[in-house]
């Protein structure tokens, strides 16, 4: 038994493939972020950990080396806050609404009392006890 292939069939079938090929590009965009994010992570601060490890079993690391490789990982951190602006849109969105300097013109800054609210996750709850936990 064949069944008629209507109209709808093939827009369903394009939808899908756009859906899923949207869903890839940011699965990849995701990926490549973080394999940059960790790979410089790992760069900056595997020599320092190493080194520190060397310096415990054998006292034969020289203070300058150390201190050079502790300033790399240091280097790391700083530059974090701008990494993860130029990779992630929402971090950067988080930021502008935070941080005058980044802010839109027409962005309001938001009160500390409606950021409480919103991460408070304050609504109508039910009553709980430990006795209805357990």
């Amino acid at each position: 038994l064949q069944v008629p292939h209507g109209p709808s069939q093939p827009l369903a079938s394009s939808e899908s493939r756009r859906f899923t090929n949207k869903h890839s590009k940011k699965a990849l965009k995701a990926s490549l972020t973080l394999g940059i994010l960790l790979g410089m992570f790992f760069v900056a601060w595997l020599p320092f950990f190493v080194t520190n490890v060397a310096q415990a079993v054998c006292g034969c690391v020289p203070a300058g080396f150390f201190d050079v490789l502790t300033w790399l990982g240091y280097c790391n951190s700083t530059m974090n806050p701008i990494i993860y602006p130029l990779f992630m849109r929402d971090f950067k969105r988080a930021m502008g609404k935070f941080l005058p300097c980044c802010r839109r013109p027409a962005e309001p800054r938001p009160s500390a009392i409606s950021l409480s609210m919103r991460n408070s996750h304050s609504g109508p709850r039910a009553p709980t006890s430990l006795k209805n936990v357990l």
